[in-house]
């Protein structure tokens, strides 16, 4: 304690720990939030039983993140009874909970929700010099940190968040909420930081927000975005995500097809299959005019992966109504799913008109069915590259054995091969010789 108090008096950087929970979204923000702290003369570390300040960048999307959140404001409360350490909750859920989290119990000083990032170092510095918790929740119809560059993780894809926000107001969905209405960044914006990346080392880049499909600035659409991004010289792969069923450009497609940079990966959110179910989430269309899209997509981009989201047990949701998502996601054959179980989140239109009426037992039930379906069609999508050669992006040593390394391939697909000489961030060519489920297997060309 006396330690901390004489390194403040004498103008020592406070040291940071920022950990973050949920989305890629939540990636690119702790990102700028790790810029804006070093700028502001703090020091990062990677140890809690060294850092000044824990800041925890949140979801509020997910119960399974919510809990961990939870059970870690726990543990950072055991190490605060200690000694001196300034606690800080950002994010989705910050901006959600913000009054369940000034409980005392949690021990939290800060919170700041996604707009508020650049009040961070004040927000610090007030409490380390008052003791009082400050909170900064303000949402801003404006901010787009379009003038922050990212301090970025080490790794070989880069985020980019071409928008902030979103407009669609699913009703299982609180990120209105949380991250309030849409604004699109400026494209000149977003190449420049393309270009830097590039100089930097990157060489693939992926473009986020809530529904990619609505990004407009000054008549430019997100088509003309990402043939402005592919085009930056060194800049091989762009990815994006994700966009919306609603309102897919056809614009879009013909960029993804033509251009040899653009990635041949769609990820399309289904969620349910169901008519009255889509229609209580709100999210305006049918289960006919998805597959026709999904039809169309692969009539456009023949060799697309195709990939989705699903929401199991949602409310009224009965047996029969889940069958239909089962055969929308047979009929569709997805190369791959993230399919999770409804739960209620405070603040959205769902928790507000319906009962949480499937029972936990049903919902689990479901989630093991589709999973099980899905592993099946996955197989079988990827049986279909066996003998084929796929350019890899190489990542790193595979967690399973250092012996072999992974990459993936132009549709996100991860590919295992053994190492010899590769390095992270060199294209390699890989023969498939073998498959399961998640992943395939080869061996370099």
């Amino acid at each position: 304690m006396e330690t901390v108090v004489e390194n403040i008096r004498s103008g020592a950087k406070l040291t940071f720990l920022l950990e973050t929970f949920g989305c890629q979204m939540n990636e690119y923000d702790s990102e700028l939030v790790r810029s804006i702290l070093l700028q502001g003369d703090f020091s990062e570390t990677s140890n809690p039983e060294s850092a000044d300040i824990v800041l925890i960048n949140t979801c509020a999307v997910r119960e399974h993140a919510h809990n961990r959140i939870y059970g870690r404001l726990q543990m950072l409360g055991h190490i605060k009874k200690k000694r001196r350490l300034t606690i800080g909750v950002l994010g989705c859920m910050a901006q959600n909970l913000k009054v369940e989290l000034l409980d005392n119990n949690l021990h939290v000083d800060i919170i700041a929700g996604p707009d508020s990032y650049r009040n961070l170092p004040r927000l610090i510095r007030d409490v380390r010099d008052d003791g009082q918790q400050a909170l900064s929740i303000d949402l801003s119809e404006f901010e787009l940190y379009d003038d922050i560059y990212p301090a970025r993780v080490e790794g070989v894809n880069a985020w980019i968040a071409i928008m902030r926000g979103c407009d669609n107001f699913c009703t299982f969905c609180v990120v209105p909420y949380t991250r309030g209405r849409e604004r699109s960044r400026p494209p000149e914006s977003v190449v420049n930081e393309a270009r830097r990346l590039v100089s930097e080392g990157y060489s693939q880049v992926s473009l986020l927000g809530q529904n990619v499909n609505s990004y407009e600035h000054e008549g430019r659409k997100f088509a003309d975005l990402i043939r402005m991004v592919a085009d930056v010289p060194g800049i091989r792969r762009v990815r994006f995500t994700s966009p919306h069923p609603k309102d897919f450009p056809d614009e879009l497609l013909a960029v993804i097809a033509s251009h040899p940079n653009a990635c041949k990966h769609v990820h399309l959110p289904l969620q349910a299959g169901n008519d009255r179910i889509l229609k209580m989430m709100r999210r305006l269309h049918t289960s006919e005019q998805f597959i026709a899209l999904a039809d169309h997509i692969r009539e456009v981009i023949p060799n697309v992966t195709l990939t989705t989201d699903v929401i199991v047990g949602f409310p009224t949701e009965s047996r029969e109504d889940f069958m239909d998502t089962v055969r929308v996601m047979e009929r569709v054959g997805f190369d791959s799913a993230f399919i999770f179980v409804y739960s209620e989140r405070k603040g959205t239109v769902a928790r507000r008109r319906w009962k949480d009426d499937v029972s936990p037992e049903e919902k689990s039930y479901r989630s093991v069915y589709l999973n099980d379906m899905q592993k099946q069609v996955s197989l079988r999508q990827n049986t279909s590259h066996i003998g084929q050669t796929h350019e890899i992006l190489v990542e790193g040593p595979s967690k399973k054995d250092d012996g072999q390394w992974f990459g993936r391939n132009d549709g996100n697909k991860m590919v295992i091969f053994p190492h010899t000489d590769e390095e992270p961030g060199d294209y390699i060519d890989v023969k498939i010789e073998s498959v399961s489920a998640n992943t395939m297997k080869g061996k370099r060309v």
